[in-house]
């Protein structure tokens, strides 16, 4: 078995994401070439061969089966191919991995059997040139483009999904994300419109095939046969277990004590997401959208700028009319509540406390302080970075409302919501709720339900995960979070029709 040691940080760290490969463990492997297999296939074709994780696992499985499989693929990275021999390949296992990009090469064939871990390169690492040649690449296989924030990894997939032959079989693990982005609804009604979906494995934190790594991956099993109403689902709770390869050769009636297994209606999956268990008994009769909105934190473009400590906008001499309290860690929020008192133990720490917020007068129109501290901002090239670049004037701040309660939505403390009392603007380690009244005891009472241990759990239901059980939720998908009707009645919040002005039952 090939063990593979991530390094957590430095210049390693950073080429992982740059090449987004991380490789794929052995029992993994084995269980997503045991898909092909099991429905036949004869060839295998891996698109991103890398260290040969899926090479390795069908020569293990051909002893295994007495079944044999033809090996080939695309490699952009030769490098990655000498990593592949030293693990274990020969020469002639390679004889048939072509060096080229796979997901901008014009096909020239098809294929029985595809197997990938795809590159994990997430959308802001691509350039702007094969962001157009990839939105152009969907609009000609799925006949719309998709959202600009898909990754590399989406490309992958359809691309092979196009390759795949009738019949055949294609297993991809790939990021959450896949089935959680902003893009995943027009990319999965494409997929099931077209394809069978036979399978879907997810893993505990407990069980990732990729320790330390910010990603929640899933293993997608699709057949390129009549589309299907019912799909398995599995849960794999153990590391390195054999269940999950047998489980998959058993053409999945075989689920061992390591697999929790479900076999799911596909509407209701697509409904609450393919990355997430099965949904039963939760109304989405009301929502935090209900009750209030949902906006994100205020991106400044440049915190090292914009975001101050009192000590720095002392010394700049930036007059209070410029500066206002902000928060930007969600660490620098220990509890469920911002005070003044928050904020002072903050600036004791050093702590950046202060938002510097120009308006769009002339540069010439601002204190002599502002002005001289604007124009180093341009000596150190602030203006031109991607996001203040678009401004104008280019200093010119977002504005945003104090709001009541914040909601602290990707870090290492499990999402929360917090409540404003220090009158702070957010930046964007959180977002901003807005709830349509500002009758205090009603803010204090959606605050209650927004704390309840079942509100927390619905979260889930909304996000995007990542590692280690961390998930992210977006502003509209904040607002679709399922609030448990019977916490609402006793709290007493009614919402008119329109969902428009709020009202407190007494």
């Amino acid at each position: 078995m090939v063990h593979h040691k991530l390094p957590n940080t430095g210049p390693e760290r950073e080429a992982l994401r740059e090449t987004g490969q991380f490789w794929t463990p052995d029992w993994v492997a084995e269980a997503m070439v045991g898909y092909l297999i099991a429905g036949g296939c004869q060839n295998l074709f891996d698109p991103a061969v890398g260290a040969g994780a899926f090479f390795r696992a069908a020569k293990k499985l051909q002893s295994m089966s007495h079944k044999t499989l033809t090996l080939s693929g695309t490699e952009i990275d030769p490098q990655a191919l000498e990593e592949a021999l030293a693990n274990g390949l020969c020469k002639d296992d390679l004889a048939n991995v072509e060096i080229t990009d796979f997901v901008l090469k014009k096909p020239d064939s098809l294929y029985e059997g595809i197997v990938a871990n795809p590159p994990y390169i997430r959308h802001h690492r691509l350039s702007r040139h094969t962001k157009a040649k990839f939105r152009a690449l969907s609009m000609k296989l799925i006949g719309k483009p998709l959202d600009g924030r898909a990754g590399l990894h989406i490309f992958f997939l359809i691309r092979a999904l196009q390759l795949l032959a009738a019949n055949g079989r294609l297993a991809f693990i790939v990021p959450a994300d896949t089935c959680e982005g902003i893009f995943a609804a027009d990319l999965w009604k494409w997929i099931t419109a077209h394809y069978c979906l036979e399978a879907v494995v997810s893993f505990t934190p407990e069980a990732t095939p990729f320790p330390g790594v910010d990603t929640n991956p899933l293993v997608l099993m699709i057949a390129n046969t009549t589309p299907q109403g019912d799909f398995f689902w599995v849960r794999c709770t153990k590391p390195d277990t054999e269940q999950l390869r047998e489980w998959v050769l058993s053409d999945f009636t075989k689920a061992g004590d390591d697999l929790i297994s479900y076999q799911r209606r596909l509407s209701e999956a697509l409904c609450f997401g393919l990355s997430r268990p099965p949904v039963e008994g939760v109304s989405f009769d009301l929502t935090l959208g209900t009750f209030a909105k949902v906006v994100r934190g205020i991106a400044t473009g440049a915190n090292d700028f914009f975001f101050l400590t009192t000590e720095q906008a002392k010394i700049i001499g930036i007059p209070d009319e410029f500066l206002i309290p902000a928060i930007g860690r969600t660490r620098d929020v220990p509890g469920n509540d911002i005070t003044i008192e928050t904020l002072a133990m903050l600036k004791k720490a050093g702590r950046p406390t202060l938002l510097f917020s120009p308006d769009k007068r002339p540069l010439g129109q601002f204190p002599a302080a502002v002005q001289a501290y604007l124009r180093q901002g341009i000596d150190m090239g602030i203006h031109e970075r991607s996001l203040i670049s678009t401004r104008r004037p280019w200093y010119k701040m977002e504005s945003r409302e104090v709001p009541p309660i914040l909601f602290s939505y990707l870090g290492r403390r499990n999402a929360r919501f917090i409540r404003n009392y220090a009158g702070v603007l957010p930046l964007t380690g959180f977002l901003c709720v807005y709830p349509h009244s500002t009758n205090p005891d009603f803010i204090d009472r959606l605050f209650k339900v927004l704390q309840h241990p079942q509100t927390i759990v619905n979260l889930a239901l909304v996000g995007k995960s990542y590692g280690n059980g961390a998930i992210k939720v977006e502003p509209r998908a904040l607002e679709r979070l399922p609030l448990p009707p019977e916490v609402v009645s006793e709290t007493k919040l009614v919402a008119n029709k329109k969902y428009e002005q709020m009202a407190l039952l007494f």
